[in-house]
């Protein structure tokens, strides 16, 4: 069964790269394929894959008719109470299709329930409307959190380069819904208690280097569609960047946050790390980076770092003492 699970997903990531690569969208397709390729690959080598129940197509929200969607995975030994927000997204691109549960195991396997977020995908949607929907998985996932059976105050979340970029934005933006809200999922928070993630985007108005704007242009422009309408006028502009950019929205409230970031990845600048984690020590926030040495947007073996994030989680979410592993800086 696992092995047409994988070869189903190869199938797909296929046809996507092919669609991707006749619409021109070459780096969006191949983010894509970094992060859905990588965990299969080495998941599939797992001799301790942990079992699980899975409930499909869970619909946390609607918008202009489209359903938005998530999967749960419970584990079926023990649960430790605590869950883990996994943001299914490559180059802003999100499907059902990209979940891969063999990617989870580190979480299942100590007893964390994980909910594979789908959310709104580019080029349809934009990055400020992507950001509202992984708001409302949070608050979604929070409001049912006993039917799942987990703390409401026990949620972390996770993801990769785009799905990095938006477990940061929950992280930094994450807070109380409206009082007022008519629909009571959306009076419930969306914030998170701890935030793991791969080389995430933090800052695009100074993107690689100071000054280098990266709004759907310049190492972007293959991104263009995920920004969308940019306004043209520079003080709108720089409006819009520091809006969808984690790195202005860093207080105090920070959540714990662990960064992976390969030193020499030419999609999302090494830098975009550095810079998050200053402000966030400038804050008093406790904040770890791991240096990945050599390595670019993605590397072969990251599956494995998965028991990094696990080990994270253990201690920011559970309470259990850290565990001694790579030179972080």
């Amino acid at each position: 069964m696992k092995t047409q699970t994988h070869w189903k997903n190869l199938s797909w990531q296929r046809q996507v790269l092919r669609t991707e690569l006749r619409h021109g969208y070459r780096r969006c397709a191949l983010a894509l394929l970094c992060v859905l390729v990588f965990p299969l690959l080495g998941a599939q080598a797992d001799p301790a894959l942990a079992s699980y129940t899975r409930t499909e197509d869970v619909i946390y929200g609607r918008k202009f008719g489209t359903a938005l969607t998530l999967d749960v995975f419970r584990p079926n030994g023990t649960n430790n109470g605590c869950g883990i927000v996994y943001i299914v997204s490559g180059g802003w691109f999100s499907a059902h299709q990209g979940i891969a549960p063999a990617t989870y195991n580190a979480f299942l396997r100590r007893g964390y329930t994980v909910f594979a977020v789908v959310h709104g995908s580019q080029p349809k949607f934009q990055i400020p409307e992507i950001m509202e929907d992984v708001h409302r998985a949070v608050r979604f996932i929070r409001s049912h959190a006993a039917e799942y059976g987990v703390a409401p105050d026990r949620l972390g979340v996770t993801g990769s380069s785009a799905g990095g970029h938006l477990s940061l934005v929950l992280s930094t933006q994450g807070g109380t819904g409206a009082a007022d809200a008519k629909d009571p999922v959306d009076r419930a928070s969306s914030a998170v208690q701890a935030v793991a993630c791969f080389y995430p985007p933090t800052d695009f108005l100074n993107y690689g280097e100071p000054g280098v704007v990266a709004l759907g242009d310049n190492i972007l422009k293959d991104f263009k569609a995920a920004f969308g309408p940019v306004p043209t006028d520079p003080d709108a502009r720089m409006a819009f960047g520091r809006r969808i950019s984690p790195l202005y929205h860093i207080t105090s409230n920070l959540p714990p946050t662990l960064i992976l970031h390969g030193d020499a990845d030419k999609l999302v600048p090494f830098q975009q790390a550095e810079s998050f984690v200053a402000a966030a020590r400038a804050v008093g926030v406790p904040v770890r980076l791991v240096v990945k040495k050599g390595a670019g947007h993605g590397w072969a073996n990251w599956v494995g770092d998965f028991e990094l994030f696990a080990q994270w989680f253990d201690e920011h979410l559970r309470g259990l003492p850290p565990v001694a592993n790579e030179t972080s800086k």
